[in-house]
């Protein structure tokens, strides 16, 4: 993978904070992926976190100018135009027309079924998992992934606490690390 891999994040993957936090540590330099968002799926973010999770507007605003601080070029615009010739799931196609704007490789979501690929095939898109695009990021720069994820970790409680926590979303990531941490 390198950085001009541009990759839309779904907003049901920017939901959970460790998970955000590793997807967009591997999208700071050393960039493995460009991190590719729209205006409503940032929206649907900060509603799920305010209405789901509990966060009040004020975090919710604080997370937000803090990813249009460290990744202003991840904001897609003027895809609107693209929504009609969508055909994946109707709730997620300004995901896919976001992605075929930008030019995006991939678009990461827990929501694969909104995705199938016969809709995608035309944009040369492909949907994956948090865990298949993490796994993926590991087999292309094993490092750099490692070094970046020791270090969310050192932050965060510990390797333990942070592998504990994503075992329930990226359960083959949490093994490749695991594997990683046992040499």
């Amino acid at each position: 993978m390198t950085s001009g891999n541009q990759v839309v994040l779904d907003a049901c993957v920017l939901v959970n904070a460790a998970l955000r936090d590793s997807l967009l540590r591997l999208a700071e330099p050393p960039r493995l992926y460009l991190p590719r968002w729209s205006s409503e799926i940032i929206e649907e973010m900060t509603r799920t976190l305010e209405e789901k999770i509990g966060l009040t507007l004020r975090q919710t605003d604080y997370l937000v100018s803090e990813m249009k601080a460290h990744f202003a070029e991840a904001w897609v615009d003027g895809y609107h135009a693209l929504l009609p010739e969508m055909k994946n799931h109707a709730k997620d196609r300004h995901v896919l027309a976001a992605a075929a704007h930008a030019g995006a490789d991939t678009i990461v979501t827990f929501n694969l079924k909104h995705f199938p690929a016969e809709s995608l095939a035309s944009w040369e898109i492909t949907a994956q998992s948090p865990d298949e695009f993490l796994v993926g990021l590991f087999g292309a720069a094993p490092d750099v992934v490692y070094s970046k994820i020791r270090e969310q970790a050192e932050r965060h409680g510990g390797t333990q606490r942070l592998l504990s926590i994503h075992r329930k979303t990226v359960p083959k990531f949490v093994e490749l690390l695991g594997r990683e941490l046992g040499r």
